[in-house]
């Protein structure tokens, strides 16, 4: 699998739980004398600058460690920016040629407070796979745990451009106060987008619940220009069933190419799958009957939000087309 692929089976299933913009952190590497760790974790795929050196040798976009002239490997340990269940791994190899690690494994672990310590309890999730250079190395993971923190361990040394740890953020729902108003659709607390009509432009529907405003028109949901009747769509997955009191539309960034208009239903799905959830979507409840939007701008929604009752799902309809940032839906959870 080529450097220039950016795009895989998990990225528009899963949120990046390695992602900085979370909190992520590379907390301790044995070794990064040529690349620090931290570089691993950036967000924007890696990049080769030719003639660019500093100190240490040739400047590389991620994390590299020195030639291992004795026994062991290197590792490095990383900080979930949000607790979860992994589903999936990239390590990612691209522009490491000759200086890749030729094999790695990942070990997790949960910790309540704080960071591991030396004696923690580290589960293997992945079991040594071959890297190859310049590439992309994606796994499935099935261990169903929920975890804070990874360890990266490369045989025996060399350098991973990224990493990404694709996943569903774990939320404690039984000690939550459920007379408190929170953000039912947010990543940190369990919500997703789980499908959409389209997107574009280097955006994805996995954005529209990153915590903050969008950074750029690339850090939201964008459609492509639509040329026939009809208008584009999302569905969100809450993290938890509640009741909606007041909804935000944030169109950040978005100016020449913001939705002129919005709607939202929202519905209580029981089972099914993605397919049936957007076949049931059909007809579910108006939840915010139609809006007009603004470009680059935070819209805020109560008294037009409709008392529909408990729900799991929402449709956030964009018409004709365009791009989204964020959508905010705070409310109360269902016991």
């Amino acid at each position: 699998m080529g450097a220039d692929v950016e795009h895989n089976r998990f990225s528009d299933r899963y949120i990046n739980l390695a992602n900085p913009r979370l909190g992520a952190k590379a907390i301790f590497a044995t070794d990064d004398f040529f690349a620090p760790c931290e570089r691993m974790l950036n967000t924007e795929p890696a990049v080769f600058i030719p003639g660019k050196f500093d100190e240490n040798g040739k400047w590389m976009d991620g994390w590299e460690s020195r030639r291992k002239r004795v026994e062991g490997y290197d590792y490095c340990i990383v900080r979930l920016g949000l607790a979860g269940v992994i589903h999936g791994v990239d390590i990612d190899t691209s522009h490491f040629i000759g200086n890749h690690p030729p094999s790695a494994s990942i070990d997790a672990c949960h910790c309540t407070e704080g960071d591991p310590a030396d004696d923690a309890n580290w589960v293997e999730i992945l079991s040594s796979v071959s890297l190859g250079a310049n590439s992309h190395h994606l796994h499935d993971i099935s261990d169903s745990g929920n975890y804070t923190h990874l360890r990266l361990n490369i045989y025996p040394d060399g350098g991973v451009a990224r990493l990404r740890v694709y996943g569903v953020p774990h939320c404690n729902w039984a000690d939550h106060d459920a007379s408190e108003v929170v953000d039912l659709a947010a990543g940190e607390n369990g919500g997703r987008a789980v499908a959409c009509s389209s997107q574009g432009f280097g955006s994805n529907m996995l954005n529209l619940n990153l915590p903050g405003r969008g950074i750029n028109m690339g850090d939201g949901w964008e459609t492509a220009r639509r040329r026939v009747p009809g208008n584009e769509w999302a569905i969100l997955e809450l993290g938890h069933p509640g009741v909606v009191k007041a909804i935000e539309l944030d169109t950040a960034y978005y100016k020449g190419n913001f939705p002129d208009r919005a709607s939202i239903q929202g519905g209580y799905i029981r089972g099914g799958t993605v397919e049936s959830t957007v076949t049931q979507s059909i007809f579910w409840k108006d939840l915010l009957p139609e809006q007009k939007l603004e470009m680059d701008a935070l819209l805020r929604y109560e008294s037009q939000v409709n008392a529909i009752g408990p729900i799991t799902h929402v449709r956030v309809n964009i018409i004709p087309d365009g791009g989204l940032s964020r959508v905010r839906l705070h409310g109360l959870i269902s016991r």
